[in-house]
């Protein structure tokens, strides 16, 4: 399993996604933004961090990075993609995913271990887990609020591509408590909390986002 991490300006959880895609016995790739090149692999982890400072928008520059051209190519035919906090917004922004990630509803950056719900267990990143199990994540962001028209989320809850939803206390005031969604075949989830910071009891809260990297494994290997 070879499992392309892009790098932005700005980037700096791309060294933790690949170290999470190492302990799911992957390779793991790095993609640079400025090159158009996927290198020949089976996926890809847009990772967290601040892509080109967050001016405009969190992922707005980002989106139009050469690589991003390549990934929504490769995406809309079927690949495996994962975008993480700051990739979750280049995702929308790049309309892989519907919706978008706003600041937080009090204006502050939280910083927490978050209780997820994992709603949807048929996505290419999901597979491992139990339908309606809860996992311990970090979450840390300043715009991870996700807002979507009620027509969106009419549709992202009839066509169950709801992935994770917070469970406790809604931490930024996503709508229905969202916390990550797929597209519609299921290929590409994004997500706000880390799972790639929860891979080692030892380093983590717990190792639950392992999961997220060994479903991706399961995927690549049933394909």
């Amino acid at each position: 399993m070879r499992v392309g991490v892009i790098t932005f300006p700005g980037t700096l959880d791309d060294v933790d996604a690949q170290r999470a895609v190492k302990y799911a016995d992957g390779e793991a790739v790095p993609l640079w933004h400025a090159d158009r090149d996927l290198k020949n692999v089976d996926a890809v982890i847009v990772p967290g961090g601040f892509s080109y400072g967050d001016y405009l928008r969190a992922g707005a520059i980002a989106r139009f990075a050469p690589v991003m051209q390549e990934v929504v190519e490769a995406a809309n035919k079927g690949m495996p993609v994962l975008g993480i906090c700051n990739g979750f917004q280049v995702l929308a922004e790049a309309h892989l995913l519907p919706g978008a990630l706003t600041r937080n509803e009090k204006l502050h950056f939280v910083c927490r271990d978050q209780w997820l719900k994992v709603e949807n267990n048929t996505t290419a990143w999901t597979t491992r887990y139990d339908e309606n199990a809860e996992i311990l994540v970090p979450l840390k962001s300043g715009e991870g609020s996700y807002q979507a028209d009620q027509k969106t989320l009419d549709e992202l809850e009839g066509d169950g591509r709801i992935v994770f939803r917070y469970v406790g206390e809604n931490p930024n005031g996503s709508r229905n408590d969202i916390a990550g969604i797929s597209n519609a075949k299921g290929n590409v989830v994004g997500l706000m909390p880390h799972p790639e910071h929860a891979i080692d009891a030892l380093t983590g809260p717990t190792d639950d986002g392992l999961g997220m990297f060994l479903s991706l494994l399961d995927t690549v290997v049933n394909a």
